[in-house]
């Protein structure tokens, strides 16, 4: 797909919502607004890119520069991943609208303080907003379709990843953007109930729960950073603290070791010591009123 059309131009002006135009800003970073969303293309400090957000721009694009901008959406390979996100996006927005939710008033008390705002859904399913925080709540009988090892008493499920037992209980009253996000939240957060439900093995890499455990039985025996920090006292190196298998708590065993800065990478689960080449360090210590 072409990723650029002219500023002004609707990229699929037949559909009517959202109108979704591309460009490029003050600086020539790729732009793209969908309805009264904005996003752009923003370069990382290590070369890189990411996908960033700003709302109701007022200016032309040509004219955006990155202080309009705010998030972090995750990294962008090139400017054809970019366009594929906008899109997304853009479709995510169509299937909502024709989806109905509307704003209702709703007085209720919530598990993170009194509701602010309510959007419903359908007749018994209702997202609450407070001050901090938010999630859906469902009726008693709608939570009894609810797995029961995902179901939560009471029927509210939180905002950050519990909204993702609703999207797969009710997958109908969500958008496919939605649905593939729950999907993909089921599986890193709640391994065994996606496979009990589908009846299917999560293999490597498919879920980032099942991961960790995994990493955490290889090297139970490990030394594994819990804390970096770079040195002032010994140049190009990377002073750490680690535990066996990672584990932290009152009397666990810290050593403090030293890595080649160009090598640290902390991962997905830790970096892990490799005793033969990151020597034990016993030196004066980065870290501030460390004694031990």
């Amino acid at each position: 797909m072409t990723m650029l059309a002219s500023p002004n131009e609707a990229a699929d002006p037949t559909t009517g919502f959202p109108e979704v135009a591309f460009g490029h800003s003050t600086d020539g970073f790729a732009v793209a607004r969908v309805a009264d969303t904005a996003f752009a293309m923003l370069p990382s400090r290590d070369g890189r890119f990411y996908l960033a957000s700003g709302w109701r721009i007022g200016r032309p694009m040509k004219q955006w520069v990155r202080a309009d901008f705010h998030s972090h959406s995750g990294e962008l390979a090139d400017e054809a991943a970019f366009c594929a996100k906008v899109m997304e996006n853009a479709e995510h927005q169509r299937e909502k609208r024709a989806l109905g939710r509307r704003e209702i008033r709703a007085t209720a008390s919530t598990p993170w303080g009194p509701s602010q705002g309510a959007t419903l859904y359908a007749e018994d399913v209702v997202f609450h907003s407070t001050a901090g925080h938010g999630g859906i709540h469902l009726s008693a009988a709608r939570n009894r379709v609810v797995h029961p090892m995902l179901r939560a008493e009471g029927g509210w499920y939180e905002e950050d990843e519990a909204w993702a037992i609703v999207a797969i209980t009710f997958p109908h009253l969500f958008t496919a953007f939605e649905r593939r996000c729950a999907e993909r939240t089921i599986k890193d957060s709640w391994p065994e109930a996606w496979e009990r439900i589908f009846g299917t093995i999560l293999a490597p890499g498919e879920s980032r729960e099942k991961d960790r455990r995994a990493f955490e039985r290889r090297h139970v025996g490990d030394w594994i950073v819990v804390s970096p920090i770079t040195s002032n006292h010994e140049k190009g190196m990377i002073e750490v603290v680690a535990t066996l298998g990672g584990r932290r708590g009152p009397g666990i065993e810290e050593r403090r070791f030293l890595v080649p800065s160009g090598e640290y990478r902390s991962g997905s689960f830790g970096f892990v010591i490799d005793e033969d080449r990151h020597r034990i360090y016993s030196g004066p210590s980065s870290f501030p009123g460390w004694t031990r």
